[in-house]
């Protein structure tokens, strides 16, 4: 349930009507500089770093909250003060109105905080409260209510947006500000569920080491065995580099197209929910796909796809190009998320400590996606357009797909 109430932040902030209402209430004409603390700065620069610093944050500062949460047993109590400061500063962002700017941006950079930071203890609740043959099936169950919650909420929110006058509604600022409201209720007051039902106070075998600085020891130790091995080394950069691409184009695909094609929402927020109605087929095919040929060359394929994605997305310069555009990306995106971590998943030794690795990876796709959002806005911040930043994602795939390259042929060499 916990996924079904924090999803929406994903879906309708991240991803679908906050980026666009961002964009307009934050250019005057056809200037779109702002001054952010007395800092002159293109909006979609700011926009961009600030995910960034947001997920370097969260990378930085987690492992620290992992290993005070394993020592002191109050998963859950960290996991609601991070739920407040998500929910709160979604509902706070209904007070932005592009005039300002620093007081929009902190609270859309302690959104990201909160909904980040939550996860680091929600994940850590599953070998808690579940039995080790249950654990595939509840993840598999939580991503499921995710995804139907965030479709639900922005399918409502996509309603007010399209049709304000059923509801009454003249100002047209105030549908997006409801969104932004709708999700802190609706993350908040959901997550009530979960917070009922979990265990106020849990405890895990300790380990030696500092309370404060366990979780960095944990991730030196997988690291030091990642770099003696070269398949691992390998797939993980390979692994940092798609992600850089993946979630920097989830990340700024909105921005991208309102800014550059000049799309308004009535376009761009119906084309996010069929990019998460496509990637439930992408997820399968290339589920299915993997089974056949390996996961490697899986992989390798969605890459490819990846980069002539990004390709035509450079050219694109009408509706119709962007919305084929994204059919594409729902299709492959999914698939290309779940086959990263699938893969890693069977690489890792099987008599090491899970928990341990998967932190390695998920700081590793925090740090991605800093490096993958600030490389795009600086290069928009160098040259003055988007259109650049694209080429740069495109760089990022074509690195990633040379790693995996090296593993396909570190395969033929055994063989």
């Amino acid at each position: 349930m916990y996924d079904w109430a924090n999803s929406v932040y994903q879906l309708t902030i991240a991803s679908a009507i906050f980026p666009v209402y961002y964009n307009q209430v934050t250019r005057n004409g056809g200037d779109s500089t702002v001054s952010f603390f007395g800092l002159e700065i293109i909006n979609t620069v700011l926009y961009s770093w600030t995910i960034a610093a947001a997920y370097l944050l969260v990378a930085v500062f987690s492992p620290m909250f992992s290993s005070i949460a394993d020592y002191t047993g109050r998963r859950k109590t960290f996991m609601k003060i991070f739920t407040w400061i998500g929910s709160v500063s979604c509902g706070l962002l209904f007070f932005f109105n592009g005039n300002n700017i620093e007081f929009g941006i902190i609270c859309f950079a302690l959104a990201w905080i909160g909904y980040g930071g939550s996860l680091v203890f929600y994940n850590s609740f599953l070998p808690v409260i579940a039995e080790p043959e249950d654990h595939d099936k509840i993840s598999a169950r939580g991503y499921s209510m995710g995804y139907l919650g965030g479709v639900v909420l922005l399918i409502i929110n996509l309603i007010v947006v399209l049709f304000p006058g059923w509801f009454g509604i003249t100002d047209g600022k105030l549908p997006a500000k409801l969104a932004f409201l709708s999700v802190c209720m609706w993350w908040f007051g959901f997550s009530q569920i979960t917070f009922r039902r979990l265990p106020k106070y849990t405890l895990r075998t300790r380990e030696n080491g500092h309370i404060l600085f366990h979780g960095y020891q944990e991730l030196r130790k997988v690291y030091r065995y990642v770099t003696k091995s070269y398949t691992l080394k390998i797939y993980l950069l390979g692994f940092f580099f798609l992600t850089m691409g993946i979630l920097t184009v989830m990340f700024m695909a909105a921005t991208y197209g309102e800014k550059e094609l000049g799309l308004k929402e009535d376009i761009l927020i119906p084309v996010i929910l069929v990019i998460q109605l496509v990637g439930m087929v992408g997820a399968h095919f290339f589920s299915r796909l993997s089974s056949k040929i390996g996961n490697f060359k899986a992989l390798i394929i969605s890459i490819i796809t990846w980069i002539f994605i990004c390709i035509g997305v450079y050219f694109v310069t009408d509706t119709i190009g962007f919305v084929v555009a994204a059919f594409f990306v729902g299709l492959v995106m999914g698939g290309s998320q779940a086959l990263a971590r699938s893969t890693y998943s069977k690489m890792i030794p099987e008599t090491t400590d899970h928990t341990s690795f998967f932190s390695f990876y998920d700081v590793m796709e925090k740090l991605a996606t800093v490096a993958g959002t600030f490389s795009f806005g600086i290069i928009e911040a160098l040259t003055g357009s988007m259109r650049n930043s694209v080429l740069a994602i495109i760089l990022f795939f074509a690195v990633g797909l040379v790693f995996l390259l090296l593993l396909i042929r570190k395969q033929a060499c055994r063989a």
